[in-house]
């Protein structure tokens, strides 16, 4: 069973759209979801052919003979020490001990491999997975996207399409950031998992754009003057992280607080792509910033 591929997480929006890609690419799909959850929620995907597999995902035994046969886990799962550390752990042991050769964890981000300990939460809980991944008799890859460029619909730095400006952090406006939508994360990722061959990282971005590309390019298409918005260094963006971060401590216990998505402001204009890994599947077409923006900015 070559192309049978196992999802976990596939009930999110970019586990939805994971296995959506895989089901367009022929390939056989089972998904596993927690015991006693809401069938509604993948209901649509059973009607498709997808095998659903409702285990206790905290029981190794099940997990492992949910993966039994297939050729790669593709962990789309979302959550805090519990989920990305605990569950993708055991998810982890079931893979290798059901012999799945291959092994997609949930790191879809910025390239945190560049970022120091203690910068960002949520990455950090993903590099102590990795602890146990790479130590694991298993091939594992990792997709780094980037941010995901739906952010720039939310009228927030660094798009704030209400006030038409453009907000940056630091001192470079033609600092590039890598932004990939979803769905081309998604279809990126549908193809990884039918590769039997992928290496440890592959990095992608649908368009990586600066601050002033940003400004003429929204300016260009809504017909009207976006500015630059310098948001401040990014040593007193960190100073401000630190900040809130100990005058929040709830925050630890809450996905996105609010001291956490300023960390990941800060990962984006500190470290980009290189290079990327686009061409890798000629079949997968990239969206452009025009194309992207072209369908946000009314």
């Amino acid at each position: 069973m070559k192309n049978s591929i196992l999802i976990v997480g596939g009930t999110g929006n970019l586990g939805g759209k994971i296995i959506n890609a895989l089901l367009e690419r022929g390939a056989d799909v089972r998904m596993v979801v927690r015991a006693g959850s809401d069938a509604a929620k993948w209901a649509t995907f059973e009607q498709r052919g997808v095998q659903v597999i409702p285990v206790d995902m905290s029981s190794v035994e099940e997990l492992t003979k949910a993966c039994a046969g297939v050729s790669c886990v593709v962990s789309a799962l979302q959550g805090l020490h519990d989920v990305i550390v605990d569950t993708q752990a055991r998810l982890l042991e079931a893979a290798v001990a059901a012999g799945v050769p291959r092994f997609i964890p949930s790191d879809y981000a910025t390239d945190f491999t560049k970022i120091p300990v203690g910068a960002n939460r949520n990455f950090d809980l993903r590099r102590e997975f990795h602890t146990h991944l790479d130590k694991a008799p298993i091939a594992a890859t990792t997709i780094f996207n980037g941010c995901f460029a739906e952010l720039l619909a939310y009228n927030i730095p660094p798009l704030d399409a209400n006030n038409k400006t453009i907000g940056y952090w630091g001192d470079d406006i033609d600092w590039h950031v890598d932004y990939s939508t979803m769905d081309d994360t998604a279809a990126y990722t549908a193809a990884a998992a039918l590769d039997a061959s992928t290496p440890r990282y592959l990095r992608i971005a649908s368009f990586q754009i600066s601050p002033k590309e940003l400004v003429t390019l929204a300016s260009e298409l809504t017909k009207s003057t976006f500015s630059l918005a310098p948001m401040g260094s990014l040593d007193g963006l960190a100073a401000y992280i630190k900040s809130e971060r100990e005058a929040h401590p709830e925050g630890e216990n809450a996905l996105y607080p609010d001291w956490q998505n300023a960390q990941y402001m800060h990962g984006m204009f500190s470290v980009h792509h290189d290079a990327l890994d686009n061409d890798r599947y000629p079949d997968v077409t990239f969206t452009s910033a025009a194309q992207f923006l072209g369908a946000i900015l009314h």
